[in-house]
């Protein structure tokens, strides 16, 4: 178990085996799991020493009927300000867990145990927590650090292929746009059996952890730097709004590749980096032709939260582990992709 960092000195993160460090972390508190059906079934033994709350599958669970629901079940269970909530599962249960959290009784203590990749190198670090509202993803959120984060990649096992690429499509992201070295390592083990082995997995999610933390470190509201997290992602949650064909990694793969080659025609990007782009999304299996139109996806990206009047805060890559944040008026941003 390793102890990767702390954010803030209020959220400690755990890379390393879930259940060899949990009872030490929650020792001596009332513990309630909010969790799903599958993680109930497939770690009973984890979620079942404790109270716990079942929430449904996927981006329809994430709402806030949804909320209003573990409230009340909270309410019922008679949970109060000494109770610390657990989220178990990937990143939809951590979001709702975190916002949960956030707002019942004005805010209790929560951690996460997150059992998919794109949870654990995304989602359930960083403090964002939030939930969809009318299709729009996590419009209605907070910034609240849970005290821990396990990250267990022995859980990744239990994962289907297409989960373990979504995760593997935010790796990339960090890669580009803050280390060129993790770019080279996914480079060296392109291929789908790099999530058979634990140690190459390991090192895959501490690299990718180590780069949001120092990130978030620096900037937990998201005011500057922090929004370079964002790079692909514009185009990725427009994809979302268009379409379910795709999950959220598969969209922003595709994301990554729009942005590059529209950093390619701005003079920013060189055109061999952005071919390495490309060639490694390729090698991960992701399909980078856009399953919708672009007039389509420009419609949603006028809607993106992160918009701010006319303008739009784009992250461009520069090279492989740079990038830069560019705002533009909203019709320049169209031109990149016509």
């Amino acid at each position: 178990m390793t102890n990767l960092h702390t954010i803030h000195t209020l959220s400690d993160i755990y890379v390393g085996g879930a259940e060899s460090c949990l009872d030490s972390l929650v020792a001596g508190r009332r513990v309630i799991v909010i969790t799903d059906p599958n993680i109930d079934r497939l770690y009973p033994s984890l979620v079942h020493r404790y109270e716990h709350i079942i929430v449904g599958y996927g981006e329809t669970s994430k709402t806030l009927i949804t909320v209003q629901n573990i409230y009340t079940q909270l309410m019922e269970l008679g949970a109060d300000r000494t109770t610390l909530l657990l989220g178990i599962g990937g990143g939809i249960v951590t979001d709702i867990t975190g916002y949960v959290a956030a707002t019942y009784m004005r805010g209790v203590e929560f951690g996460f145990i997150s059992t998919t990749l794109l949870g654990q190198v995304d989602a359930s670090v960083g403090g964002k927590n939030g939930v969809n509202v009318i299709d729009y993803k996590n419009m209605v959120g907070t910034f609240a650090q849970p005290r821990f984060v396990i990250s267990d990649v022995e859980m990744l096992r239990t994962l289907p292929l297409r989960e373990l690429r979504a995760g593997i499509a935010e790796v990339i992201k960090v890669g580009i746009l803050g280390d060129s070295e993790l770019f080279g390592y996914l480079e060296q083990h392109a291929n789908d059996s790099i999530f058979s082995h634990s140690d190459i997995m390991q090192q895959v999610v501490l690299s990718a952890i180590r780069l949001k933390v120092d990130i978030v470190e620096r900037d937990e509201r998201e005011s500057g730097i922090r929004r370079l997290l964002n790079l692909g992602h514009t185009i990725a949650h427009a994809i979302e709004k268009c379409t379910r064909a795709v999950n959220h990694g598969e969209a922003v793969a595709m994301g990554l590749s729009a942005i590059a080659h529209a950093s390619v025609r701005r003079g920013l990007l060189a055109t061999s980096d952005c071919e390495r782009i490309d060639s490694l999304l390729a090698a991960f299996g992701f399909e980078i032709t856009l399953p919708v139109s672009m007039a389509d996806i420009l419609r949603e990206v006028r809607l993106d939260k992160k918009k701010s009047g006319d303008n739009i805060r784009v992250v461009m890559p520069e090279s492989i582990g740079r990038c830069r944040i560019v705002e533009m008026p909203f019709s320049e941003f169209e031109e990149m992709f016509n």
